[in-house]
């Protein structure tokens, strides 16, 4: 009976090795060169080069056309890929490269880490450079995927104003995506817009002039865990001038969009919602987890839907440029935006500076700093519209709320300061109550 026993225990540990090795021979199988599959190609097959000098733009491009419409996945073994022209993923076709999620490549800024070309898949994008109105490098279509690469523009100088490049990508049809993906330094990174339903995902890099640009979008766009940050050059002249021109992400005309855990540093506008300029309207969505630093504005609103900006959980700090303040709602505002669980620090001179006749709401919020030049400044100015504050605490020993005549509604109520509670009110319809201070 024990030898019974012994032989059982013997032949389960020989089938558990035996299904390893095959599961990792199967992988293995998947991410070769040249996998061994009618739904995949390498273009290796069709003449691609991948040492970073020969023009691999035609060797792509027939790789991806030979598909026709049926869809597959074009694969991009490890190597370095140099580009002087431009990329169309048909319908249905995917574009891999070898990483399965997105990579780190910042040892242009940090020596000693890894650089464009040390390992997976990189692509050198040159072509088009000085126009940035040029066909985007890579064009997706319906089902269309690009993901696993590493993007960079060899020629961006990092010690200078960056040169203008169109889109690295831009996202047509229904359905396109962009997974795992390293944008390193584009002067504009993804244009989401004229689509359906487009998915982002897993992005992270330094776009320079403009992150992600969304318009036109009637059917409902994701993006998802999207990382901005000084990675390629914090260089004086190049750093300064994208904190006076990048936008790091633009909302225009947009229904129901769904953003979570995105977040910038080093920009003019951390996230600028506008009037469409390529068709009628503006956005509305859901903004989770959402994050900007060391922006001049965290937030631009020039328009929203009445339907409204819907915040949730934002960190936002702005110690930049002539004025530097979180919220900015402009004159031509006539939607709504609300606010909840979002902490706003920071050397800035206010946090929320409010205009126009639409209806912006802060609940739960923490401020910490404002008034950084002891000016008396307000932590939250409202010029005109409507607003709510409720529940919010404020940590300065400086103004909290200034109501103006030109407000036609408010309510200040139930929120918690510290010092002395200061509220300015020269409007003619507020209502302000129960506000508690350190100092009574």
């Amino acid at each position: 009976m024990k030898q019974a026993k012994n032989f059982v225990t013997v032949f389960l540990c020989f089938f558990v090795i035996s299904a390893q090795s095959f599961a990792q021979n199967k992988r293995n199988v998947d991410i070769q060169s040249y996998p061994e599959s009618a739904d995949v190609v390498s273009v290796f097959a069709f003449g691609a080069k991948g040492d970073g000098k020969t023009d691999d733009t035609q060797a792509f491009q027939k790789a991806l056309d030979s598909f026709g419409t049926k869809g597959g996945t074009v694969y991009v073994p490890r190597g370095t890929y140099f580009f002087a022209g431009s990329l169309n993923v048909p319908q249905a076709v995917t574009l891999k490269g070898a990483f399965e999620s997105v990579p780190s490549h910042n040892g242009i800024r940090n020596a000693g880490l890894p650089v464009p070309g040390d390992d997976g898949t990189t692509f050198l994008i040159t072509g088009n450079k000085g126009n940035e109105q040029a066909t985007p490098f890579i064009t997706l279509n319906t089902n269309s995927t690009l993901r696993g690469v590493l993007m960079y523009w060899p020629l961006q100088d990092p010690e200078k104003i960056p040169d203008a490049y169109p889109w690295a990508v831009a996202m047509r049809g229904k359905n396109p995506a962009v997974l795992d993906v390293e944008m390193l330094n584009p002067y504009n990174a993804i244009d989401a817009s004229k689509n359906e339903r487009a998915l982002v995902r897993n992005i992270s890099g330094q776009p320079l002039r403009r992150g992600i640009f969304v318009d036109g979008i009637y059917d409902i766009g994701r993006i998802e865990n999207v990382h901005w940050n000084p990675w390629w050059s914090m260089k004086p002249v190049l750093f300064k001038w994208q904190k006076e021109n990048g936008e790091a992400f633009i909302f225009e005309r947009t229904d129901w969009h769904y953003v979570v855990n995105t977040f910038c540093y080093g920009y003019k506008t951390g996230y600028k919602f506008g009037v469409s300029s390529g068709s009628t309207g503006a956005c509305n969505g859901n903004f989770l987890g959402i994050g900007a630093d060391a922006c001049h504005n965290s937030i631009l609103v020039e328009q929203s839907a009445s339907f409204g900006l819907l915040i949730t959980n934002g960190e936002f700090v702005a110690m930049d440029g002539t004025d530097p303040t979180m919220v900015v709602v402009t004159s031509a505002n006539r939607g709504n935006v609300r606010f909840v669980n979002c902490a706003f620090w920071g050397p800035c001179n206010q946090n929320v500076k409010i205009d126009g006749t639409g209806t912006v709401g802060f609940s739960d919020c923490i401020f910490v700093q404002w008034d950084k030049n002891k000016e008396n400044r307000a932590s939250i100015q409202a010029n005109g519209g409507s607003i709510v504050v409720r529940g919010c605490d404020f940590g300065s020993l400086a103004p909290q709320v200034s109501i103006g005549e030109k407000v036609s509604r408010a309510i200040v109520s139930e929120n918690t300061v510290r010092g002395k509670v200061n509220i300015i009110n020269n409007g003619k319809n507020a209502y302000i109550q129960g506000n508690l201070g350190t100092v009574q």
